[in-house]
């Protein structure tokens, strides 16, 4: 897709936003089985079904995904898409690899320590981007990919979240 196709596609998306505010406010939906036989969630991604179990830092055997993992892959993926549409838009050859990293202390997770924190402490995300572009225009692109990575920024200001159960 280049740039004149890729603004084709967002243009009357843009002005339907516009006009109406309310019809770009979508509900995305993810859903988990636990019907399996093990410590395991399986979990339909669209394209596949992944079943998620135990980091082997918890007591997994490595076999099955594991859901911080996931959690940096969708940063990479939705990084990686939004910078690519970014430099298309701007006309910018750019390829390249993108790299998340996330650091834990399976102590909380555990509940071996209560003071150790549960979830990620540090989450970096790295491009290593080749490009015949100039190095400002590249620094242009990858803040402007920070800006509007609908994952990071949920990572930087996390959403209300609330929890219920349903009554089977």
């Amino acid at each position: 897709m280049d740039a004149e196709e890729l603004r084709r596609a967002q243009a009357p998306l843009k002005e339907r936003y516009r006009a109406e505010p309310s019809a770009a406010e979508v509900t995305l939906h993810a859903e988990g089985s636990l019907d399996g036989s093990g410590v395991s969630c399986s979990v339909q991604t669209g394209r596949a079904l992944v079943e998620a179990g135990l980091h082997p830092a918890s007591g997994g055997d490595g076999t099955l995904a594991c859901s911080g993992d996931m959690l940096l892959q969708a940063l990479v993926a939705c990084a990686g898409v939004t910078l690519r549409a970014v430099a298309t838009n701007r006309g910018l050859a750019v390829t390249g690899t993108v790299r998340a990293e996330g650091d834990l202390d399976f102590r909380g997770t555990l509940g071996v320590d209560r003071q150790a924190a549960v979830g990620f402490t540090s989450v970096r995300l790295v491009f290593e981007l080749e490009s015949d572009a100039p190095a400002e225009d590249l620094d242009a692109l990858i803040a402007t990919t920070e800006r509007y990575c609908v994952v990071f920024q949920t990572l930087a200001h996390p959403p209300q979240l609330s929890v219920t159960r349903h009554p089977s």
